[in-house]
């Protein structure tokens, strides 16, 4: 009988458990809903305030949107301090980490910016979007070489990317291939005829 009791009682505290999770999972996603409307509206406080009602350190999701809302607020040092949160608690997630770098770029944080990227492709690789952004950092840091390590990778798996191809033409070209520049300026010809930029750095080839 005492058995049964223990059963009993520990059925209902894992029923109670059951719907307070329940519970609080409605109420974050009508908060939720409640953002996107006031989102729509241009009214990013309001949604900063919607999902504040709601606001839990530990919870990835309310942390990256709240991120995403206080850059849209131009709230640029609080919407860094709650990416960094959403890294924290998902490390592996390259999302929170490409979110934290839109107001890192716009408190003009380059060298956050870039490490943000080389983050990112120590967890992938291939990932498009870091390798040519990191790619058109280095290139304006003069750095060549490195630049051309990038925008390659991305030339690799999309020949007929012209922003790759092209910004791949120039580095080649400032770094002294000028061979390697001449077939990728040729490229970006194939890509987009008569573009000005590819023209332009076939002018200099001598």
């Amino acid at each position: 009988m005492e058995i049964l009791k223990k059963i009993s009682l520990a059925a209902s505290f894992t029923l109670l458990f059951t719907c307070a999770v329940a519970q609080n999972g409605s109420v974050t996603q009508a908060a939720f809903a409640k953002s996107y409307v006031s989102e729509q509206a241009a009214n990013y406080t309001g949604a900063i305030n919607d999902l504040k009602a709601v606001y839990k350190e530990d919870n990835y999701n309310v942390n990256l949107r709240l991120g995403w809302l206080n850059y849209m607020a131009k709230q640029y040092t609080e919407s860094v301090k709650l990416y960094n949160i959403a890294i924290a608690l998902k490390p592996y997630a390259v999302e929170a980490r490409f979110g934290c770098i839109k107001p890192l770029s716009a408190l003009e944080n380059w060298e956050k910016v870039k490490a943000h990227y080389l983050q990112i492709l120590k967890i992938d690789p291939q990932n498009t979007v870091a390798n040519y952004w990191l790619g058109v950092i280095l290139y304006n840091n003069k750095d060549y070489v490195s630049a051309v390590n990038h925008f390659g990778k991305n030339v690799n798996l999309y020949p007929l990317d012209y922003d790759s191809t092209v910004m791949l033409a120039w580095a080649k070209l400032n770094s002294g291939k000028q061979a390697d520049a001449k077939v990728m300026f040729a490229q970006a010809l194939i890509i987009r005829p008569n573009d000005a930029s590819a023209l332009a750095g076939l002018k200099l080839i001598k």
